[in-house]
């Protein structure tokens, strides 16, 4: 196979241990634990061209490349990050992590518990966007970078960015906050409830330590990711690529698969439940819950973003109704008004929210232009 130019070719992932005490915002503390990340690229000597990949609720730390030569998909970010690319990393050196509470080999849910020798289980703390964001200034620490050129997220992961230019102003160049929210909607909570019900009401999830009774509450998570994959997707999309086709052109007049969009849902779901694990999809739906940097501020956004000093890049996407764009314009106003220095685009795609996972070609173009812009400021 002829290795390809823009690839970052065959990765492998390193784990950083940390010792010190890590406080949660829920009051509890990880006494010690584990962040497992990846690399590409090289930071340059002043430490300046580096960038941080923030992952949304089912990511990780597998941005970019593959493992093996013959890996089924490479990263979950491969098109948007690496040689040549938007996120080139002939220029930048980019860190992808897994956030604590994850199941790619950070501490979490189904990692051993110290004070039980047990998978912590139900057990692992609550864990929010603040958290995560303080873990990762740690691994940032580890690696030497002082100062991020940018912090990139979609969706949970444009929490994550936005958080960052408020916990540590002076560390974030920039801010790319694409297809994300200033805190969710009752809608949303909605949404992420009726998710979590379907896991715990699943007779296998056993209060959360199916661990032990090695089960996996494979029912509710596989529902959970159902719904949730219906709110990632347009409606024009869905009737675009699946319609009311059915899968034996006829109607069956029975409960089983008949349309296409319900084979779809179901292989997604099942797909999901073969490498997600439900603890962990249960902390990433409560951090994105509580997700409210304005709260302690009578809600009033502008006056939290005046401790920003980065520069933003704020991106919506038509079609996306769970983030939809009004949420980003929300962002946006509140730059204004704490007069932040803030671009924003709302790019036409018919693929609802996850569009920020997408090539739409004006969405790729608006990445390359404001990340050469950022290279250039560094010196890459």
């Amino acid at each position: 196979m002829t290795p390809d130019p823009h690839s970052v070719g065959l990765v492998s992932p390193q784990t950083a241990h940390f010792a010190t005490p890590l406080p949660l915002a829920s009051g509890a503390v990880l006494d010690h634990y584990d962040l497992v990340f990846e690399t590409y690229g090289q930071l340059n000597a002043s430490a300046s061209n580096a960038i941080l990949i923030c992952h949304a609720l089912s990511g990780h730390h597998h941005v970019a490349g593959r493992y093996q030569p013959d890996d089924k998909a490479p990263g979950w970010w491969d098109n948007m990050v690496g040689p040549g690319k938007p996120i080139d990393t002939s220029r930048f050196f980019v860190v992808g992590l897994n956030n604590l509470g994850g199941c790619h080999g950070s501490t979490g849910p189904s990692s051993l518990n110290p004070a039980t020798g047990l998978p912590w289980g139900a057990d692992f703390p609550v864990v929010t966007v603040p958290d995560w964001v303080t873990a990762q200034a740690r691994l940032a620490d580890r690696l030497g970078i002082d100062r991020w050129a940018a912090i990139i997220g979609g969706s949970l992961g444009g929490m994550q960015a936005l958080h960052w230019t408020l916990a540590y102003p002076e560390r974030v160049a920039h801010a790319l906050v694409i297809a994300s929210a200033p805190k969710l909607t009752a809608q949303n909570i909605a949404f992420n409830d009726v998710a979590r019900q379907a896991i715990l009401t699943d007779p296998d999830f056993h209060g959360g330590h199916y661990y032990a009774h090695h089960t996996v509450p494979r029912r509710g998570l596989r529902l959970a990711r159902m719904l949730g994959h219906i709110t990632y997707l347009s409606d024009d999309g869905m009737g675009e690529k699946f319609g009311r086709m059915l899968k034996s052109g006829e109607y069956r007049y029975g409960y089983e698969v008949e349309f296409e969009i319900e084979s779809y849902l179901r292989y997604q779901g099942d797909k999901f439940a073969d490498y997600f694990d439900a603890n962990t999809y249960l902390l990433m739906t409560k951090a994105l819950d509580y997700f409210d940097p304005a709260k302690a501020y009578g809600s009033d956004l502008a006056s939290v973003l005046t401790r920003a000093q980065a520069q933003f890049l704020v991106a919506s996407f038509t079609t996306d109704w769970r983030f939809s764009p009004a949420r980003s314009k929300e962002i946006v106003k509140a730059l204004i008004d704490a007069k932040r220095r803030v671009s924003y685009a709302e790019i036409e795609s018919t693929h609802g929210h996850d569009a920020f996972l997408m090539t739409d070609e004006p969405y790729v173009r608006l990445m390359r232009a404001y990340l050469n812009n950022v290279a250039r400021e560094v010196g890459a």
